[in-house]
């Protein structure tokens, strides 16, 4: 992103003039977005209840300001602004850093890096010290300002103090005896109004350490009950959870979107069971595990272990696992996962995961390989070694921007934050602190709903505000239109566009910078020529040094309803990134939704720009090409594409006077393309069935393909691919299930 905008000043502390922080367990009201208890198991999660004021929900604690010694004129923090717990509390110069920027939340004092003010072993005694310390509801970490300016400590009944009543800087902070001394005044900064949750709907859940763990519990498990196994339901759910550390388990099942709110993953962290997905739905089969995501948020389990069990479209981002991560249900199949931004600090697992792809994380080590293995810009992985095992290790990401997310910055205001373009990089980008980038205050963005119609939308996007969905399903009666340069889309909760009437769900010009992130677009009755267009046909700008980003964007031709598009996503501009896209010509859903002339759909990527760039490419079940590549100077790294499986004869299943349809085909024209780790499969149900090559490709020095693998599916029972590429490598089908070619150009 290139532009900078002034941050809107949302909210400040709750509390008096020139005084204080709220006190006690009565100072501090509930998000208004939490919801209410957990409704009856056959229901829908119940909506929350309606705030007391009108349109604007309840206040929440009071947002950050500083503490200010009165005889030093220094802010309370802890020493050189660590993240580290137990760390001593000091006065130091006044310096806005997070340390210093102080949050009152249901009677504790929280830090910009979501830790609380506490004394030093929960002690009692005069002149404990004050230290940080992880927020754990402990009566140690309650505190309580009087009118005279003291802030008492709930547990000891003595005040906060400075030793020796020292006012230099570097001074420690402890707790003794109430005696009415300077030492023990503090003067609180505030803003001018209390904080509020912006209104995202019924279908997102703000959670703060304030609240009850049962109540956030049950909340949780009232989701997971609606979501489980609601593979083609229309409902979505977003779960947040404000910084602080939450003893709860987070089961996340379809259409579930759970993010912490810090700047940083570690800022927010979820113990107990942890943040987790499973297949137990599936009898431990989780190659349907799909439409669903984790971000920004830290993973500490009590057993050290997480499960991420799932395949397409169910990313992790800025996620910090803290022990080992397993990619699979005990050892049943999983299919097709992305990891990103992440750092898993003990071993990563994938058992039985049959392909995957990582970018730019930070691993204590990896096993397990299947099929194909890829690896962008990570640490801790192994190197390239296809075919024994299929691992594709490429050292440096060489162009890519972070996905936007929702945070609340330390002064409690809710902004998005747009993470800068980065190139050559290696590794998470808050390795070394906050992530760079740009703050946008959430005023910016219109906030949509369900019921707001496109020329709503299309008003807010022409007035210059960015876009945010909120959970649901959108019926969309015309096109979504993204004309201003760096523009912000961002979906919550797996927002789903629904084209309704044949149009184009969404259309961008020809210009820089757009950023388009978590949404799933689903094709209607009426078949649309493209269900996404990234720049109008005969785009030529030059966006290399700002280039539109495409985050977690998936695209579905029936399944949940009956839907029909000749091609889902259409990139006609230069220099775009995508970044997990996933498209999919259902082979399975709801009834009367899937069937060879049912949910028709002959392409499903065109490529027509030039220097495109895609990190993980998933393109499956279209009835022609699948992946059609028209620009110069593309790169993939990793492609994961089965055939369709429905093909009702050969004579359906022909390109020309050629047996059926490569999954790839790079133009004739195209003199420079990389790939990196492709898997191309058939499970044909006619078994008799075959294609001639999984992939097509004009033969030129500049066309590159590393590490490509064929596979026929069900123990090579699912039909034939007779090459891997334009004639070259071995045939798979009866008698052959896999097939590898390393290299090919």
């Amino acid at each position: 992103m290139t532009r900078s905008r002034l941050m809107a000043r949302v909210a400040a502390f709750a509390m008096t003039i020139g005084l204080c922080l709220a006190g006690a367990a009565t100072s501090t009201t509930a998000i208004a977005a939490t919801k209410a208890a957990s409704p009856a198991a056959a229901s829908a999660p119940a909506a929350p209840t309606a705030p007391a004021a009108a349109t604007a929900p309840a206040a929440t604690a009071g947002s950050a300001g500083t503490i200010v010694g009165g005889p030093s004129g220094l802010c309370l923090g802890d020493s050189g602004g660590s993240t580290t717990l137990k760390t001593t509390a000091d006065i130091d110069t006044c310096d806005g850093s997070a340390a210093q920027s102080w949050t009152a939340s249901g009677g504790t004092l929280v830090d910009g890096n979501g830790l609380c003010l506490s004394v030093t072993g929960a002690s009692t005694a005069p002149k404990a010290t004050a230290e940080v310390y992880t927020c754990n509801g402990s009566v140690s970490e309650n505190w309580t300002v009087e009118s005279n300016g003291t802030i008492v400590n709930d547990n000891s009944g003595l005040c906060l103090s400075v030793v020796g009543s020292a006012t230099t800087t570097g001074s420690i902070a402890d707790i003794y005896t109430c005696n009415g001394s300077a030492s023990e005044n503090w003067t609180i900064s505030t803003g001018s109004s209390p904080p509020s949750t912006p209104n995202f709907g019924s279908n997102v859940y703000v959670f703060n350490t304030s609240m009850s763990t049962t109540t956030i519990q049950n909340d949780i498990n009232a989701v997971y009950a609606t979501q489980k196994s609601n593979q083609f339901g229309t409902q979505r759910y977003e779960l947040m959870f404000e910084p602080g550390t939450y003893d709860v388990t987070v089961p996340v099942g379809f259409y579930t979107e759970v993010v912490g709110l810090g700047q940083k993953p570690t800022q927010t962290v979820i113990t107990g069971g942890g943040i987790y997905t499973d297949a137990s739905w599936n009898g431990g089969n989780a190659t349907e595990n799909f439409w669903r995501d984790v971000e920004n948020i830290t993973i500490d389990p009590s057993s050290g272990s997480t499960e991420w069990a799932a395949s397409q479209a169910a990313p992790l981002r800025r996620v910090q696992i803290d022990g080992k991560a397993v990619l699979a249900d005990n050892n049943g199949w999983a299919s097709g996962g992305f990891i990103a931004d992440s750092v898993v600090t003990g071993q990563v697992n994938a058992e039985t995961q049959q392909q995957y792809i990582s970018r730019n994380d930070q691993y204590g080590s990896w096993t397990g390989s299947n099929w194909n293995m890829v690896f962008v810009g990570d640490t801790g992985v192994p190197g390239t070694s296809f075919p024994n095992p299929p691992d594709t290790t490429v050292s440096n990401t060489p162009a890519v921007a972070e996905k936007p997310y929702v945070y609340v910055d330390s002064s409690g205001n809710w902004d998005v934050f747009v993470p800068s373009d980065e190139s050559n990089s290696q590794g998470t980008t808050w390795a070394n602190g906050n992530t760079p980038g740009t703050s946008l205050p959430l005023s910016d963005f219109f906030i949509a709903t369900p019921s707001d119609t496109v020329s709503d939308i299309n008003n807010a996007l022409a007035a210059g505000k960015d876009l945010l969905f909120t959970p649901g399903v959108y019926q969309i009666d015309g096109t979504i239109q993204v004309n201003n340069p760096d523009t912000v889309v961002l979906g919550l909760g797996l927002a789903t566009l629904v084209s309704n009437g044949g149009n184009t769900v969404l259309s961008t010009a020809d210009v820089n910078g757009i950023r388009i992130g978590g949404l799933l677009f689903d094709a209607g009755t009426t078949n649309s020529a493209e269900l996404v267009q990234i720049g109008p046909a005969g785009s030529s700008a030059d966006h290399s040094a700002d280039p539109t980003i495409l985050s977690d964007v998936f695209a579905r031709i029936g399944g949940a309803t009956v839907g029909q598009a000749s091609e889902s996503l259409v990139i006609n501009s230069n220099n775009v990134i995508g970044d997990d896209l996933w498209l999919w010509r259902a082979d399975h859903g709801n009834s009367g939704t899937v069937g060879w002339t049912t949910n028709v759909a002959p392409n499903g990527l065109a490529v027509n720009g030039a220097n495109v760039t895609i990190y993980g490419l998933a393109v499956e079940h279209y009835q022609h090409i699948q992946t059609q590549w028209n620009g110069n100077g593309g790169a993939v790294y990793f492609y994961q594409s089965e055939m369709p499986y429905d093909p009702p004869n050969q004579a359906s299943w022909m390109n020309g006077s050629a047996d059926g349809y490569a999954s790839l085909n790079v133009h004739s024209t195209v003199t420079d393309f990389q790939a990196y780790g492709l898997g191309v499969y058939c499970l044909f149900t006619d078994t008799s069935i075959q294609s001639a090559n999984a992939i097509t490709a004009p033969n030129t020095s500049g066309v590159q393909f590393h590490s490509m693998v064929t596979i026929s599916l069900g123990n090579g029972a699912g039909g034939i691919i007779d090459n891997i590429i334009n004639g070259t490598g071995g045939r798979v089908g009866p008698g052959t299930t896999k097939e590898d070619l390393a290299s090919y150009n």
